[in-house]
């Protein structure tokens, strides 16, 4: 009986403490909420202002209607735009502070009131709290320019600072019913837990320790990965199905409980992990012939490691979703710079449009249709592939925004593939090889950046010859370029020519580069290559 008492007592105690923990964090998480996340709602409606009135200044109507001295137009507009956005003022100003807009129309005409305009008038946003017409409001000013980029007034966007209030006020409950429905659910979650640890300590059998730990093993071994764990002599403690089918399929059989990590598989070197203490993430492992992807780490109990655990996958799948992944990057890339480049020609239209040179717009539109027909022409006589030839216009577009002069040689010719997978394969190549000379040319000061192109086919296979005038790659690096990761460009870079040479080689083809004879590089590419049809040139 006293035994039970001290054990309730026990229980209870837990429950307390767990109780104090919740309630502790969640006055952390309110004292967070009130010190930063609530202010956050006022910078978001500063934000909105400055939105609504950049918007506005960019609207021709409005800077027209200030050069012309015109207040009609701006003010039904004016008026539109904050009953959309449910400002409490859209008011637009002149250089002398009169208004062109406002609420009450009796006030246009008159000059502003409440101040701050100051500094939009000298050019530059700002956002204040003032006193005006219409009572105490959250104000953003911005500046407008006409199309010749002098300014010709200032647009004033307000928000009432008692919904500002008003809504600070809402969230600040919401906070709190928040945080008082998490104690509500901490206070309930120790019962239950202080439930579960007397239930334990009274009620549990050894076939209901033993049904957990089949539940853990069950878990372990339905992992897709490959699991092993050693203890801290390096003895291997675990060891699922996933990883004794890979293993097996590599050649490495015996009895892996209890032997020792380093005679079992040698190549893992996770004895090291154990002693280092070291994290080994996304390590690539050759082991006869199958390409891992593993996870090591020292597994720690108190600061102490008492043992570690390496996770491993084989890297087909992943190999195949990197490929993917690269190529739908090289795609948007293209996809992006065309789109980038017809918006430039749509602007320089709108402009000429504005300024009312109707025969400098056809002489530019014409030229730009001629330019661009004639592009098309010579890339699609030369390159039959649609897939591909969509690329290289998309190519052509992004060197031409770096400066950079991309030339499709004229004797090139790549007929339509027969296999989707080969495209999408050489895409990843020709992509990542013209995506290295355009960055190796980026840091020039020169002007005549160039990059040729080159495809020759015959016999069934291809050549692909991509070169750049650019500083060329140091002879002490060229041994590196390959590895992935490796880069002089800085961090988060190195995949292009990796996923270059693992699309060649699963086309089973040749990469190299060219011994230097000047500057630039010169990269060469042949690979087995299968027209769709008679595709003799």
């Amino acid at each position: 009986m006293v035994k039970r008492k001290r054990i309730n007592s026990m229980v209870t105690t837990i429950a307390i403490m767990v109780s104090a923990v919740v309630f502790s964090v969640l006055l952390v998480l309110y004292i967070i909420f009130i010190n930063h996340i609530l202010p956050q709602t006022r910078k978001a409606l500063e934000g909105k202002a400055l939105s609504i009135a950049h918007t506005v200044a960019l609207t021709p109507l409005v800077s027209k209607g200030l050069e012309e001295g015109v207040s009609k137009d701006i003010q039904a507009y004016a008026g539109k735009i904050a009953r959309r956005n449910d400002s409490l003022f859209v008011v637009v100003l002149d250089m002398d502070s009169i208004r062109y807009s406002h609420p009450d129309p009796a006030l246009i005409g008159k000059p502003f009131v409440g101040g701050g305009q100051e500094l939009a008038l000298k050019g530059d946003d700002s956002i204040s709290v003032g006193w005006g017409t219409m009572g105490k409001s959250l104000r953003a000013f911005v500046p407008v320019y006409n199309d010749k980029g002098h300014q010709v007034g200032v647009v004033v966007v307000g928000f009432s600072m008692k919904r500002v209030h008003d809504i600070i006020k809402k969230n600040e409950w919401t906070i709190i019913l928040i945080l008082l429905s998490g104690a509500l659910l901490g206070t309930l979650g120790a019962i239950v837990l202080g439930k579960k640890i007397k239930k334990m300590m009274f009620g549990m059998e050894p076939s209901e320790i033993s049904r957990l730990l089949e539940e853990r093993s069950a878990m372990l071994q339905s992992a897709r990965e490959g699991i092993i764990a050693i203890d801290a002599e390096a003895r291997i403690t675990l060891i699922n199905v996933e990883a004794e089918r890979l293993l097996t399929a590599a050649g490495i059989t015996g009895k892996a409980l209890e032997s020792y990590i380093d005679d079992y598989w040698p190549a893992l070197r996770l004895d090291k992990v154990l002693k280092s203490g070291d994290v080994k993430l996304d390590e690539e492992i050759d082991l006869n012939g199958i390409s891992l992807l593993a996870n090591s780490l020292p597994i720690r109990v108190g600061g102490e490691i008492v043992g570690a655990i390496v996770t491993f996958r084989d890297m087909t799948e992943i190999t195949q979703l990197a490929a993917q992944l690269s190529g739908i990057s090289v795609y948007a890339d293209a996809l992006r710079a065309g789109a980038h480049e017809y918006m430039n020609k749509l602007h320089v239209i709108l402009g000429m449009t504005h300024m009312g040179m109707y025969d400098e717009l056809q002489q530019y539109i014409s030229g730009t249709v001629s330019n661009y027909q004639s592009e098309i022409g010579s890339i699609t006589r030369a390159i039959k592939d649609p897939v591909m030839a969509g690329f290289l216009l998309g190519k052509l577009s992004r060197a031409r925004e770096d400066g950079i002069n991309l030339v499709l040689e004229e004797d090139s010719y790549l007929p339509e593939s027969a296999q989707a997978e080969l495209t999408h394969e050489l895409i990843t190549i020709a992509g990542n090889l013209l995506d290295n000379a355009r960055d190796a040319l980026s840091d020039m000061t020169s002007e005549n950046k160039e990059i040729r192109l080159a495809f020759h086919y015959g016999e069934g296979r291809l050549i692909c010859i991509v070169k750049d005038n650019g500083p060329g790659i140091p002879e002490p690096l060229q041994d590196n370029i390959y590895t992935q990761g490796f880069s002089t460009k800085g961090e988060n870079r190195g995949m292009g020519l990796h996923l270059v040479r693992r699309s060649v080689n699963k086309l089973n083809g040749h990469l190299q580069l060219l011994p230097g004879h000047g500057p630039g590089t010169v990269f060469v590419v042949n690979v087995p290559y299968s027209t769709k049809g008679d595709e003799s040139k």
